[in-house]
């Protein structure tokens, strides 16, 4: 699917998403080019995986219009979502935790029927994630929990997105492999994949993206590149810990 000239490859308008009588996200605007890593940080609760659920189509909305590749899929069902290049690793990871990894990594494909791009494609995650190579016929849930975000992120490569869906990829993880983590995100991001990342470590986020909006309670509150974002001093003591 060709992203129409002049168009981001996703615009969100004036989304506005409700649970019952509480309204979650209160009509934000949000945009993504073909190429970017962008990121959103905010609070627990401020709406974020909640907008990445919408973008996915797990989650309904309520109003407003959610746009990729100049094309509304406001209702479009999840599953052509995805075979339109619409890839969501969600939060606490998702695997199947009693297939094998081979078996967790091959069911990111199950909408291709190109065997041989199949298989290309799992030598490039194999080599991407040599971790899990080694541990293909491993039954999934008994891995680490890096191993098993490494996992999460290899299924949606096999899908070959345009636009990957990342939601706290580093939540409960040790630092070292945080850093793996990211360094894989890097990877993927200089393959041409758009990225949006969802991360509550803010710091980590803000250096590896290249613009980043700021959600609180359901609203978009500051949006800018990372750098002006990490040397903003509402950002540096909400989200970074720091007296300014």
């Amino acid at each position: 699917m060709q992203t129409k000239p002049g168009s981001p490859l996703l615009k969100l308008q004036n989304l506005q998403i409700s649970y019952g009588g509480i309204q979650a996200v209160k009509g934000i605007d949000l945009e993504l080019w073909a190429g970017e890593l962008v990121c959103l940080i905010g609070a627990n609760g401020a709406g974020k995986t909640t907008t990445l659920n919408a973008i996915a189509g797990v989650q309904p909305i309520a109003g407003g219009d959610i746009l990729y590749a100049g094309d509304t899929i406001n209702v479009l069902p999840a599953h052509k979502r995805l075979r339109r290049g619409v890839a969501l690793v969600p939060e606490g990871r998702g695997i199947f935790t009693r297939l094998t990894v081979e078996e967790n990594l091959r069911m990111g494909a199950y909408s291709r029927n190109d065997k041989a791009g199949i298989e290309a494609d799992l030598e490039r995650v194999y080599t991407m994630l040599p971790r899990i190579k080694e541990r293909l016929p491993q039954v999934a849930g008994t891995l680490s929990g890096g191993e098993q975000q490494m996992v999460a992120i290899g299924r949606a490569l096999l899908s070959r997105p345009k636009l990957l869906l990342l939601d706290e990829p580093s939540m409960g993880l040790a630092p070292l492999v945080v850093e793996k983590i990211f360094e894989v995100v890097q990877s993927v991001a200089k393959e041409g994949v758009t990225i949006l990342l969802v991360e509550q470590n803010a710091n980590l986020a803000l250096e590896f993206a290249q613009r980043g909006y700021v959600m609180e309670s359901g609203r978009i509150t500051l949006t800018g590149s990372g750098d002006e974002l990490l040397a903003n001093p509402k950002v540096r003591e909400a989200y970074l810990g720091e007296m300014v």
